[in-house]
């Protein structure tokens, strides 16, 4: 009551607008706003200059220079404890849920963003996990936000060919820091003008957040705030990879896994891994995600991780027009040496568990082990 109002706006899918057309946006937006509220240019407690402005608004004829305002940023300690939920608050509300056991996982997917000297969780993911667990108990966290918008300016930073950006993501998805010089005022125009312009666009729209609480010389160092935008990441890298992939590499990996030549098929591999953003550190289910992107697009029916024999083979190919199929395990080495060895385990593993005994109809039934050390890879046929 008797409170200036606050109007909160979000401009979203202005992407492949000019700056121009972006700002009209939002004035209209401001104009179709001001029209919902028209008490306030009436109201005995707004002085005469304020209703003329008001009227302005509300007919998108005010100038310029009265739309101007004081804007906070992200990098701003101002009024930054409002860009998020805070630890106090989400406790709050997971109190009221009655599902205070959820603090660790809400934690560990929606914190970890800084806006200038606080520390906040995203307010969207936690409202609907918390709506979630009303109406199922056990629900999982998922990626709330990534649902609120597409994940176009990830897939055009790393795409982009004057920007080598790839070890700088690498960096990030296996959970390091990277340190850009930042800006909190560009236009629309510039957002591809350079590689600190986007840094700062990711910055601004959250798939990044600081490091810390202080930067010095003009840069930030920067990382992946949580779990839910770690998966953002993931997801993209992945649909990047399968759109880009290197179409002769990949003939020539399936032709030497079809002619049993092992040391072709490695280097092969090999290569493909190298023009790979990796994540998760090298986990094997990274490489297990590699494997199922890799054979995509070949002209064969993939199966990864399907019930086969006794077990769940990593991966199944299946060629039905010339009845024949390769079974591939794959293992992650602890290092070079230890590679022929982990080739060895994974054709073992085929054996004893019967992989080959499901494809009932194939006249032909290749079975190797791949071991992978970082972007190494060695194969071995059964």
């Amino acid at each position: 009551m008797n409170s200036r109002p606050v109007l909160f706006i979000s401009l979203k899918d202005v992407d492949g607008y000019d700056f121009d057309v972006a700002y009209d946006m939002l004035r209209n937006c401001i104009a179709d706003f001001c029209k919902k509220i028209p008490d306030i240019a009436g109201n005995a407690l707004t002085n005469e200059n304020d209703r003329k402005l008001f009227a302005r608004l509300m007919s998108n004829t005010a100038s310029d220079a009265e739309l101007q305002c004081s804007l906070k940023m992200v990098l701003d300690g101002d009024f930054s404890e409002y860009f998020g939920f805070t630890d106090v608050e989400v406790r709050a509300l997971l109190e009221a849920a009655g599902r205070s056991d959820k603090e660790a996982v809400v934690r560990e997917w929606y914190d970890g963003y800084v806006f200038g000297t606080s520390h906040v969780y995203c307010p969207w993911d936690v409202i609907n996990y918390i709506a979630s667990l009303r109406t199922n108990p056990n629900a999982r966290p998922k990626a709330f936000w990534k649902d609120s918008s597409h994940n176009g300016i990830l897939r055009t930073f790393v795409g982009q060919t004057e920007f080598d950006v790839a070890d700088k993501f690498e960096t990030l998805m296996n959970g390091g820091t990277v340190s850009q010089t930042i800006t909190d005022m560009l236009i629309y125009d510039t957002l591809h003008a350079s590689e600190d312009n986007l840094w700062s666009v990711l910055l601004m729209t959250g798939y990044v957040t600081k490091a810390g609480l202080e930067d010095e010389d003009g840069t930030v160092s920067l990382r992946i705030p949580n779990k839910e935008v770690a998966t953002i990441f993931q997801d993209t890298v992945v649909s990047l990879f399968r759109d880009t992939i290197d179409k002769n590499g990949q003939k020539s990996m399936m032709e030497a896994l079809w002619n049993g030549d092992e040391d072709a098929a490695g280097k092969a591999v090999s290569d493909l891994l190298w023009n790979t953003i990796s994540y998760n550190d090298y986990h094997e289910d990274y490489y297990h995600a590699f494997l199922a992107g890799v054979f995509v697009g070949c002209g064969y029916l993939v199966e990864s991780n399907k019930e086969k024999g006794l077990g769940r083979p990593d991966i199944v190919l299946k060629d039905k027009k010339h009845r024949r199929a390769i079974i591939i395990e794959a293992k992650k080495s602890a290092n070079r040496a230890d590679m022929e060895k982990d080739c060895g385990r994974a054709l073992e593993q085929v054996d004893t568990r019967k992989y080959a005994e499901g494809l009932y109809g194939y006249t032909q039934v290749l079975c190797y082990g791949i071991a992978f050390f970082q972007k190494e890879a060695l194969v071995r046929k059964g």
